[in-house]
């Protein structure tokens, strides 16, 4: 679940309900008005939640829609982030902000936008743990799903090797889980797919039942 998504009046118990659904991975957004458009959540909100996240035995991925993601990665591993993803869009030394991530004990993934070629971000995914392949133009919730990205995500399997995984990021629902985890997305992110819907719980089940019912093609 991408927790931009969420109703923030009622953070703490969507959360709540989310791990009583099984989750164990939570999508945490960070923009910066720069990199994108908005500016979203920050540390301060990360750490307000981490810990009933964690102490349920889940973590917190969070995906850097920034420039200078290093300057980023030591706050938000400080308030609670077990992952970071950063935009090959956005480093000069993808390389560099993969050690900060790992200096900290951090998993990483690189991310890559709709125009971007899926090359550059398998270039940079040396040492990371997945490349996001986004499904959307990264910096607002609720955009529609990119049909085109079903075959990114293929291709990115195909040239990445099997130890890295890809993740999936914009417009999942069940209208198209399937489909990218057909095509070799492991890492399904969903956002008004889970808490636009009035049992957000019966979503997250819903939408991991056509994800593991799935047969990818690697």
């Amino acid at each position: 679940p991408s927790l931009y998504a969420a109703d923030f009046a009622n953070l703490g118990a969507q959360v709540s309900s989310l791990l009583d659904a099984g989750v164990r991975i939570f999508h945490f957004d960070v923009g910066d008005g720069r990199f994108v458009e908005p500016v979203t959540m920050g540390p301060i909100v990360l750490k307000s939640i981490a810990p009933l996240i964690h102490e349920r035995g889940a973590v917190v991925d969070c995906h850097l829609m920034v420039v200078e993601p290093e300057h980023h990665i030591p706050q938000l591993g400080a308030a609670g982030g077990d992952s970071v993803t950063f935009h090959v869009e956005a480093s000069d030394d993808p390389q560099r902000a993969i050690a900060a991530a790992r200096a900290l004990d951090l998993g990483v993934g690189v991310a890559v936008n709709p125009d971007t070629p899926t090359e550059r971000a398998v270039a940079a995914a040396e040492g990371a743990d997945f490349v996001l392949c986004m499904s959307i133009h990264p910096g607002y919730s609720g955009q529609r799903f990119m049909p085109e990205s079903v075959e990114r995500i293929a291709t990115l399997r195909e040239q990445l090797p099997d130890d890295v995984l890809i993740q999936v990021d914009g417009g999942i629902d069940d209208s198209n889980a399937a489909a990218v985890a057909e095509a070799g997305a492991r890492l399904i992110v969903s956002g008004s797919g889970i808490f636009d819907r009035p049992d957000i719980a019966a979503a997250y089940r819903r939408l991991r039942a056509d994800v593991e019912s799935s047969q990818p093609r690697r």
